[in-house]
């Protein structure tokens, strides 16, 4: 992968920062569960470059238990909200006031939106800004790749910092799960029925999933009929007959997952949807068999954590979006109907074939 230089933006200050450089690295990125996962290739290969932990501007309660014991990753700032006017958002202004006390510095910001005029308030000069809306993506990239790219921007303008280097990290996302949420989990387990056994995981609603769910406006382009997931789960427990079948899910998504067990009407197939906060997801996804899931964070998570996943895909890019970057093992499946992307174009046995050969079965 190149390295590349990049004087970003038109400059806001016109005369450098009075302030000495901060060293470490900061990123702002205030995206769902996915983006995060994938965020981390970016913050390792930061943190191999600068030696540095990588400050981290970020929003939703699941960014401290995803980032919070990486060593990569040093003070983490949530920002619930950028739409609110900042002299109204007492969270922005202390974002600001954090920024200030940190000190200027070189600063990678990965929003599509509203943000960077906290960083220009917090006193970050733009020249030493690595705006990624700004650059174009190169052909064949992954998210993995691409932020392994933004990480080896040079900065001309920010003075007395590492300068872009060629060794490069893995092609992937990595997390790391704290050990008290592994013991978390396991006193969980122990209280299931499904204790001591082997685990395929079935992610099969999305955070838009409504009480209507079966509507397939309820959840948009990533629906996938109850009854073709009836027929995955019967497959899997064909193939695998001694594990049990997990489903997983928030909470307003149990619904959905009991329709497609009363379809597929299988012995040792469970529920778990709203029972697993953040910590305990990403201990299960590590320790279960294999996921099948819609795109969406928890298949990020899986393929991050070496969970073989297949994840079935509607209208977004899956080459871009791969689950976990390019490397891990995981398949992104994807269907056509009427001449377009659809993940209505996906069926059970497509699902079947690639999550069989993903794991050998």
């Amino acid at each position: 992968m190149g390295i590349a230089s990049l004087n970003v933006g038109t400059p806001r200050h016109d005369m450098a920062s009075p302030h000495p450089v901060n060293p470490r690295p900061l990123v702002m990125r205030c995206g769902q569960l996915g983006d995060i996962v994938l965020l981390t290739t970016l913050l390792r290969q930061l943190h191999l470059r600068f030696g540095q932990p990588v400050d981290v501007i970020a929003s939703g309660g699941f960014t401290l238990p995803l980032l919070e014991h990486d060593p990569t990753v040093g003070e983490i700032f949530l920002l619930p909200s950028r739409s609110t006017p900042f002299w109204l958002s007492k969270r922005q202004q202390e974002l600001v006031n954090w920024l200030r006390r940190r000190g200027p510095g070189p600063t990678w910001f990965l929003d599509l939106k509203s943000g960077r005029e906290l960083l220009a308030r917090g006193g970050i000069p733009d020249n030493y800004v690595v705006d990624s809306r700004l650059i174009p993506w190169a052909a064949g990239e992954t998210f993995a790749d691409r932020y392994i790219r933004l990480a080896n921007f040079a900065l001309p303008a920010c003075p007395d910092i590492p300068e872009p280097i060629t060794r490069n990290v893995e092609r992937a996302a990595r997390l790391e799960i704290k050990p008290e949420a592994r013991g978390q989990l396991e006193r969980w387990l122990a209280g299931q029925a499904f204790a001591g056994k082997n685990i395929v995981a079935i992610q099969a609603g999305n955070r838009r999933m409504s009480r209507r769910w079966f509507s397939r406006q309820a959840s948009g382009t990533k629906y996938w009929p109850t009854q073709r997931w009836a027929r995955v789960v019967q497959g899997v427990r064909a193939h695998l007959p001694d594990h049990a079948i997990v489903f997983l899910g928030m909470g307003n998504e149990s619904q959905f997952n009991e329709a497609i067990l009363a379809l597929a009407d299988i012995r040792e197939a469970y529920n778990a949807a709203g029972e697993l906060p953040v910590p305990m997801l990403l201990a299960f996804l590590e320790r279960a068999h294999s996921l099948i899931s819609i795109d969406t964070g928890p298949a990020h998570a899986a393929a991050a954590l070496d969970c073989p996943t297949v994840s079935l895909f509607g209208t977004a890019n899956a080459q871009l979006y791969r689950p976990g970057g390019a490397t891990t093992p995981a398949i992104a499946l994807t269907g056509t109907l009427n001449g377009h992307q659809d993940i209505m174009g996906i069926a059970a046995d497509d699902v079947l074939r690639a999550w069989k050969q993903l794991t050998g079965y």
